[in-house]
């Protein structure tokens, strides 16, 4: 079976049983109707970013709006762990393939806050920009479930207050200090959260403060990395970890 062109429904939208009747209208029911001209009778998948996928047959559809027929529906649970990010903010041109790879690989969640090296105020709320980075990612990769997304400020101390969250905390350091490298098993199992420094790295005061509260600090390689590169890494490992213990 050929692979189906997939579409982002809103949860509370979603269908309740087989055979509701469910609406696109904006920027989705453009992408089908317009761009990908899909015809009455077509079956699509749609998914609300939240576990829950299925297949639909379209009814009616015009350049601004779509009627679609719940064919078969899914839910699939959230998954008991994963990898978390939380990247120092910075005015990068990349975060936006960040946000692509972070879906693709399937990481849990980004937080993006505000280190003493960051470049450029962290914005108090995630943008509407970039869960739609995520959903784009994800529409093109399958995956049913988004990212968590979020931003702290407070510093290192705002990343503190959220440690009780995860079972594992690990501080990406280039500094020599750091000489555990992060490997696919330390990533493997419950929820884990790796910190990533700011285009400019760690101030010594963070990493201290993070340190003596127990974030346990790892090197990923001789290499100093940019931002979205260490990123790509850990979430490279996390995958391969999960995959190998499957």
């Amino acid at each position: 079976m050929a692979r189906l062109n997939t579409f982002h429904l809103p949860t509370d939208q979603w269908p309740a049983r087989v055979g509701d009747v469910v609406r696109l209208t904006g920027p989705e029911a453009r992408h089908m109707g317009t761009i990908l001209r899909t015809e009455k009778a077509q079956t699509v998948r749609l998914f609300d970013g939240q576990g829950r996928d299925g297949l639909f047959s379209v009814r009616d559809i015009a350049k601004n709006r779509a009627e679609l027929e719940a064919l078969e529906l899914a839910e699939h649970p959230a998954p008991a762990g994963g990898l978390t990010l939380a990247i120092g903010w910075g005015k990068s041109k990349r975060r936006d393939y960040l946000l692509e790879k972070v879906v693709e690989l399937q990481g849990r969640g980004v937080i993006f806050w505000q280190a003493i090296r960051s470049q450029g105020a962290l914005p108090e709320d995630p943008k509407a920009t970039w869960n739609e980075k995520f959903i784009q990612a994800a529409k093109q990769c399958g995956v049913v479930r988004l990212p968590e997304l979020d931003t702290v400020s407070g510093g290192v101390d705002g990343l503190l207050a959220m440690a009780g969250e995860f079972d594992r905390c690990y501080l990406a350091w280039e500094a020599e200090e750091a000489t555990t490298p992060l490997s696919p098993g330390m990533l493997s199992k419950g929820r884990t959260l790796v910190v990533i420094g700011p285009e400019g790295g760690f101030d010594p005061v963070e990493a201290d403060k993070l340190i003596h509260a127990g974030f346990g600090p790892v090197t990923l390689g001789p290499s100093i990395l940019r931002w979205e590169t260490a990123a790509v890494y850990c979430l490279s490992l996390a995958m391969f970890g999960a995959q190998d213990r499957s």
